[in-house]
């Protein structure tokens, strides 16, 4: 449906929330529509075809698609030369593993042992997984950040197999920060390919690039389409979680700067022409200038063509109050929420639908997208209603374990096997009344 806006302030359409309908509002929740038909239909033969043919397909479309012709398509790391970077950039980097490292090492948990009744006992434990395949993107911007948000917990979790897949450079090379990060992250293979094919031959394996048992890591609508299938294949591989274009809402109080939100909205919007930014403007706030402050800062921008496509579907929502404000954004569940206003940690508690909360003048998403220490893969398109972004979790498995002995069969073996009888699964309860000489 169409709402109209009641002002297009020059980069930023702006709506009243009580002005508008609830069909209304509920539109403005959507985001920009992704036709996920079409792109199957183009994904499909592209996973078939690395399944049938692994290494080759894969040299395939990575000639056709990146005009690159690949002499080796996935490679243990160690093989590679360590590149040759700058060192500030190096130092950069650092800082952020260091932050990252600190952050994801804190969230190792201790198994659980608990004793449910004399003589049985029940544990859960932790183990990683296997194999994983992490996707760092290089197309229209290259994210060697990304190489660190996912290999390193996956080299705290412990995992054995770390593939990291990524586009390569025209020369059939990986782009040296990213080569940097996943060296000092601790990834074992490089995969020197992009696109759906690259996720199709983490899932499948081939020839070189070992089977992973989950892939994770942000992409295109593409990446996301082949995770998608891939899941529900014969492959059986899991994903982190579906995704789509990435996406922000701040939520502005008068004190904030007008600067500051618009750059925090660009953040965004360069991401891609389908990514999206929102602002909720509290009672007070120049939406106006802050406008007029997209626009400047817009056009200083290297990536402006971008920004402005992204900006063509985002808007600014004026509201009446923290309680609009906070039901908005907890009805829109974006990626990044940015909370610019007095005294943020007090909205903390009533914010239950976000990826990723950034609280205060002082905390601009970027600094989570790169090196604050939380993970910048985050549930896209609404899906922070659900789903969680990555973490040391999203690399581990949880294990149950039980225990008993001859007593604590004796105390809770009446229980089940009158259990299994109502149920009238017979050998179930014969597993229990034999070893306690019942009948």
């Amino acid at each position: 449906m169409t709402i109209s806006a009641v002002a297009s302030v020059e980069t930023l359409k702006t709506y009243k929330f009580d002005s508008l309908s609830q069909q209304e509002i509920k539109a403005l929740l959507q985001r920009p529509r992704i036709d996920f038909t079409s792109i199957l239909n183009t994904v499909s033969p592209i996973v078939e075809k690395v399944r049938q043919e692994g290494d080759e397909a894969v040299k395939f479309y990575t000639s056709k698609f990146d005009r690159v012709e690949l002499a080796q398509v996935c490679v243990p790391i160690q093989d590679l030369p360590d590149p040759q970077l700058p060192p500030e950039i190096t130092a950069a980097f650092d800082t952020a593993y260091h932050n990252i490292r600190k952050f994801h090492e804190a969230q190792r948990g201790q198994d659980l042992e608990v004793e449910t009744m004399p003589g049985v006992k029940c544990r859960r434990v932790t183990r990683p997984i296997g194999a994983v395949g992490v996707y760092v993107p290089g197309g229209t911007a290259v994210l060697p950040s990304s190489a660190l948000m996912l290999a390193v917990p996956a080299a705290i979790a412990g995992c054995p197999t770390i593939v990291l897949a990524t586009p390569p450079r025209p020369d059939g090379s990986i782009t040296p920060e990213v080569l940097y990060c996943a060296k000092k992250a601790g990834v074992t293979h490089i995969l020197k390919a992009g696109g759906a094919q690259a996720v199709a031959a983490m899932a499948w394996g081939t020839a070189t690039c070992p089977k992973v048992d989950k892939i994770l890591g942000p992409g295109n609508q593409y990446v996301t389409a082949a995770k998608m299938l891939l899941q529900n294949s014969e492959a059986m591989v899991a994903i982190d979680m579906p995704a789509g274009p990435s996406e922000v809402l701040v939520v502005a109080d008068p004190g904030a700067n007008p600067a500051h939100v618009a750059a925090d909205l660009l953040s965004q919007a360069e991401h891609g022409p389908d990514s999206q930014a929102v602002l909720v403007a509290l009672p007070g706030v120049d939406v106006g200038a802050v406008a007029t402050e997209v626009g400047r800062q817009c056009d200083a921008l290297p990536r402006n063509e971008t920004a402005r496509k992204a900006l063509g579907h985002s808007f600014a929502i004026q509201v009446s109050s923290v309680e609009q404000a906070i039901d908005f954004s907890n009805a829109y569940a974006s990626e990044h929420l940015i909370v610019n206003v007095e005294d943020a940690e007090s909205w903390l508690p009533r914010i239950v639908n976000a990826g990723s909360v950034f609280l205060g003048r002082w905390t601009p998403e970027s600094v989570g997208d790169y090196a604050s220490g939380t993970n910048h893969v985050l549930p896209t398109y609404g899906y922070a209603r659900m789903y969680s972004g990555v973490s040391l979790d999203s690399f581990t498995r949880k294990m149950t374990v039980q225990n008993l002995s001859f007593e604590g069969l004796k105390n809770l073996g009446p229980a089940v096997a009158k259990m299994a009888e109502v149920e009238g699964l017979e050998a179930h309860r014969r597993a229990v009344t034999l070893r306690l000489g019942m009948h």
